[in-house]
């Protein structure tokens, strides 16, 4: 049996027993939110939300932007048709576009996320433009491979508030956790900085 966010999602990536029911939850949605929530407080009342990509990551972000009241969602996607599946499954308040369009929708974009693999290392960087944006917009990345991808990079340049992936990744660790172990962790600047450690190549 899946919950809520799971089911509009589409995939599972928790499981636990619950009065002798198997459950399957997805936690994506909620550590895009909470993560955006520590860096970014206010976020979800900047105005309209472009998001790169159409995966399966897109889906749990635009779950996030939907349950935090987002009202107008923007999908670009070199393939329109993927963009148009996410249009039909989510419904009222989401947009499907090609890459063509991104610079016309960054107008007057209060947020812009990226939940492609683009920008990781190893990979080409991505052909959105934040000089697009408006000054109030916050743009931030799934990607924490490396922490600084070259959009956020292009954005900090611009003096545009920046938030990375890895708080993402910490985040939607802790409902499967507190479920687990009956305690809910805490994610801390401390704990943040262990996993840089260890995600910083050693010589």
């Amino acid at each position: 049996r899946r919950d809520q966010a799971a089911e509009e999602i589409g995939a599972v990536n928790t499981l636990w027993f619950e009065d002798g029911t198997l459950w399957g939850g997805n936690t994506d949605a909620h550590g895009f939110a909470a993560n955006l929530d520590d860096y970014a407080p206010g976020w979800a009342g900047k105005g309209p939300a472009v998001v790169l990509g159409a995966g399966g990551a897109s889906r749990a972000v635009i779950h996030a932007l939907k349950e935090r009241g987002v009202a107008d969602i923007r999908i670009v996607n070199r393939t329109l048709s993927r963009a148009i599946e996410l249009r039909d499954r989510f419904g009222a308040g989401v947009s499907a576009h090609g890459m063509a369009a991104s610079s016309e929708l960054l107008g007057d974009a209060g947020l812009l996320v990226n939940t492609t693999a683009l920008g990781m290392h190893g990979n080409e960087g991505l052909s959105a433009d934040p000089a697009r944006l408006p000054d109030h917009a916050i743009v931030t990345d799934i990607v924490y491979v490396p922490l600084e991808t070259p959009l956020l990079a292009a954005a900090r340049a611009r003096k545009l508030k920046t938030v990375d992936g890895l708080g993402m990744l910490l985040h939607q660790a802790v409902p499967g956790f507190e479920r687990w172990f009956g305690v809910r962790p805490q994610v801390t600047a401390e704990l943040r900085a262990i996993i840089i450690a260890d995600l910083v190549p050693k010589p």
